[in-house]
């Protein structure tokens, strides 16, 4: 069988802060990363080891110090911010750790609202995921109105709705119970192979890692991480 194309493509890839003593302090140096078309590869990674900071970078809400983010041939990090923009709503699902949902939307509106940054909205589409994660009587509840696993839900289904070529997961599944943990990562998986979305997803937990026939150590990759050890 021949490999997947390549979907996403990393090169020389560096970001710091700024640190409390006046410096600089490195968070990603990622010399090279490949992703495949349709596949799907979880990283292991504890917290605050910079694996937010990566996928923002993938995403462009992030601009690396240096390196090439390319996702189907274009360069996201070349891009300016409109351009940016463009691209994530066109091309990236993100399923944010911290939800970013719009508080003064329902739960069909703001998923709605994701689908018509990527250019059309498809309320059948909308409907039905939002049915498929358990949402279907809540859909005229705003963010308030809800539990953090329920409106984790609905930042899954935003993500999914318009089919996009790459999905990226900060644990998606934190904020849930473990129920509707395996459900919620089900709903991702058989979601992204469904529309042949390459997916690539970052935790911290054995039993959503162990879901995955593809798992690597993202200090494997970062090379910040080597460099901050003891």
């Amino acid at each position: 069988m021949s490999e997947a194309p390549v979907l996403l493509e990393l090169a020389s890839l560096k970001k710091s802060f700024s640190a409390p003593d006046g410096g600089r302090r490195s968070i990603i140096d990622i010399p090279a990363f490949t992703l495949g078309a349709g596949e799907h590869l979880a990283l292991r990674g504890e917290s605050g080891s910079g694996k937010t900071t990566f996928l923002n970078l993938i995403a462009g809400i992030l601009a690396p110090d240096e390196g090439t983010i390319r996702i189907g041939g274009d360069d996201m990090a070349a891009l300016s911010e409109h351009r940016r923009d463009l691209l994530r709503a066109r091309s990236i699902g993100y399923i944010f750790q911290t939800f970013n949902l719009l508080q003064g939307y329902t739960c069909l509106e703001n998923v709605l609202l994701g689908m018509t940054f990527g250019g059309h909205a498809d309320r059948a589409r909308a409907l039905e995921l939002l049915d498929r994660v358990g949402l279907s009587s809540r859909l005229g509840h705003r963010p308030r109105q809800l539990s953090s696993g329920q409106q984790q839900r609905v930042a899954v289904a935003r993500a999914l709705a318009k089919r996009p070529k790459l999905v990226l997961a900060d644990e998606p599944t934190g904020n849930l119970d473990r129920r509707n943990s395996r459900e919620a990562l089900t709903l991702i998986r058989e979601t992204c192979a469904e529309s042949g979305a390459a997916l690539l997803l970052v935790s911290h937990d054995p039993e959503v890692l162990g879901s995955f026939g593809r798992v690597r150590d993202f200090a494997e990759l970062n090379r910040s991480i080597a460099e901050a050890a003891p």
